[in-house]
């Protein structure tokens, strides 16, 4: 028998597929999942539990003239192999390969990039009223899940769905609820949601009692209108406050998320329905493959692995530095009760899932929070606790407002450890942590510091929660760096560290790419050259007096960063010299102006021209 999946090659495909061979395509759909995400590596588990609500809205919409947002995006692969992209599948999430997440560029049904959590009703209320004012009768649905509805920007977007409501203009959400985000859902909205799903009896009892009344001749209908005026108060007896039609949204649940047919029903019945409508489906994540059904939270991001087991193909062998951190953390909490840990629903991707597990009490998970992990941290602060922040950089760039206004205005003491800083490899655009240095550096009372190596990395730590002031360290993703572990003078405030005296040009590393300007300089001196060697440290406050030795004595200072380079550490040298009236000939190695496509951090630092051998290169041109 032909493979049904083989049939479709463009949107709209599905459409040909015969309704009693849905579930076999969905089987097919899982195999090709597993199948390609084992050898590339991705987000496996999301997608597992995504299948049917995907296949149904490709088989109750019309693609691209219809749009479809689906929040974080980690959740599209299946709507990127239904519009005609499954021949690529085997560059996933690799150079030139395809992109993780939506990507408008990719392909024109994909109408909204993502890579974030919570905006998938703001950018589909856009699409919706953008449609209204063009007199368009398209449909647009925002898939919504993995715990996105704990972000308060999906509860902003919830507020103004009123400009619909009023126009009687349609949206349909679709709250793909398998009780995760990427690890277990936490807050009132998730014990809200676990209500919803023990009162499924309202919505078998609704339909029931309008239906047998409509079926009693004369009076029936009469009497069904008459109770649908009064639903809502019949709905409060069965679930306690009723968000989201008290919000003048129409809730349509309980659904079974993985019954093709029940969402087709439920995605037609929302189309003709005037007004927001929101279908709440229930899906397992990780749906049809048995490892990641147990284990969904491994298996969110996953590296290439074995399918038979689910084993990673690439054993770990070296500890990274979210590792480090965390045992760090749980060390120095052993002996100061007032260090307290906080996540935004990120508590193995940070590392906080040990501190969690030594201190339940000094742990909390605000869910996909970012802006009130912040100002929840400086309210900690202020009476008298020392909060830990962990965050990826890219997650952190939510909360800057927070940062400068609650934290830093008034100095009270945050430490936020920034995870993933710097290149990040396959996820990409929306995932680089390439941005830290630039809205944080400039922002007064901030320190920011960066470690060279693993062995570093916990005496910044120690430091830092001595400090009486906001502080930050930034890290990157991956194994620690080993080298330079005999170099370990004192971590003092605003105070670099010199890792080799040379002439004519000194290197100034800042964190983790001080592996590849070890390389650097190692490859300097094999061609004849003596180049000098800093370990900054301390981006904010800058080593003042150290830049004023290096400025005379090196008539070339090169600064490396894995950090754009506009409003990086480099414009912070450039502008001292200025300001000084040095003179000296300054390189800065960094991101240049634009965003970082997924690849391997291989790639992306010999695209950047910050791995050793550019760096090296560089450095001649400019001597020469």
């Amino acid at each position: 028998m032909v493979r049904l999946l083989n049939q479709i090659k463009e949107p709209n495909d599905i459409k040909r597929i015969s309704p009693k061979l849905y579930p076999v395509l969905a089987e097919e759909i899982r195999d090709f999942l597993l199948n390609n995400v084992s050898q590339t590596g991705g987000h496996l588990a999301s997608n597992l539990g995504a299948v049917e609500i995907t296949m149904a809205l490709h088989i109750c919409l019309r693609f691209p003239e219809d749009k479809v947002v689906y929040d974080v995006g980690h959740q599209s692969y299946v709507h990127k192999i239904l519009t005609g992209r499954k021949d690529e599948f085997s560059t996933l999430r690799q150079k030139d390969g395809l992109c993780g997440f939506p990507k408008r560029s990719e392909s024109e049904c994909d109408v909204f990039g993502t890579g974030h959590s919570s905006t998938s009703i703001s950018a589909a209320l856009g699409l919706a009223v953008a449609r209204d004012l063009e007199q368009k009768d398209n449909t647009v649905v925002a898939v919504i899940g993995d715990g996105a509805l704990s972000g308060g920007m999906a509860y902003e977007a919830l507020n103004n769905l009123s400009i619909l409501r009023k126009e009687k203009k349609n949206m349909i959400i679709i709250l793909n609820d398998n009780k995760m985000s990427i690890s277990e859902n936490v807050g009132g909205m998730s014990r809200y949601l676990n209500d919803l799903r023990s009162r499924k009896s309202y919505s078998e009892f609704k339909e029931n009692v309008e239906s047998a009344l409509n079926n009693i001749p004369g009076v029936g209908k009469s009497v069904a209108r008459t109770l649908k005026k009064s639903k809502d108060s019949i709905k409060q007896l069965f679930i306690p406050g009723m968000l989201f039609e008290n919000m003048g949204i129409t809730y349509y649940g309980l659904v079974n998320g993985h019954d093709i047919y029940e969402l087709i029903h439920a995605i037609n019945r929302a189309k003709q329905h005037e007004g927001p409508v929101l279908i709440h489906a229930i899906t397992r994540k990780g749906m049809g493959y048995k490892n990641a059904e147990k284990n969904p939270e491994k298996f969110h991001g996953i590296g290439p692995f074995d399918r038979e087991s689910g084993e990673l193909l690439a054993k770990k062998t070296k500890k990274t530095y979210t590792d480090v951190f965390a045992d760090s953390l749980v060390a120095l909490a052993k002996n100061n009760k007032k260090i307290v840990a906080i996540t935004a629903a990120m508590p193995s991707g940070t590392g906080l899932k040990s501190f969690k597990k030594y201190y339940p009490k000094r742990f909390f998970d605000v869910g996909i929070a970012e802006e009130h992990a912040v100002t929840f941290a400086a309210g900690l602060a202020a009476q008298g606790m020392h909060p830990v922040f962990a965050v990826y950089s890219s997650f952190l760039q939510r909360g800057y407002d927070q940062v400068l206004h609650d934290v830093c205005i008034q100095k009270l003491p945050v430490f936020f450890c920034i995870d993933r800083s710097g290149l990040v490899g396959a996820d990409g655009e929306t995932h680089q942590g390439i941005f830290d240095i630039s809205y944080l550096g400039h922002i007064p009372n901030m320190v920011l510091m960066a470690p060279k190596n693993g062995r570093e990395m916990p005496e910044m730590m120690k430091f830092a929660l001595e400090y009486n002031g906001p502080i930050a360290m930034k890290y990157p993703r991956g194994s620690v760096y080993e080298g330079l572990s005999e170099y370990n003078a004192p971590v003092e405030l605003g105070k670099s560290e010199v890792i080799h005296e040379g002439q004519d040009v000194v290197i100034l590393s800042v964190g983790s790419i001080m592996e590849e300007c070890e390389k650097a300089v190692q490859h300097l001196q094999e061609k004849g050259y003596n180049p000098g060697l800093v370990n900054v440290r301390f981006i904010r406050p800058m080593d003042e007096d150290l830049l004023r030795e290096l400025a005379a004595k090196y008539p070339l200072i090169v600064t490396v960063e894995e950090n754009e380079l506009i409003g990086g550490y480099g414009q912070m040298v450039s502008a001292f010299l200025h300001k000084n009236k040095y003179h000296n000939d300054l390189l800065s190695l960094g991101i240049s102006d634009y965003f970082v496509r997924h690849a391997t951090v291989a790639q992306q630092r010999e695209q950047a021209g910050i791995d050793a051998d550019s760096i090296v290169k560089s450095i001649i041109d400019r001597m020469n």
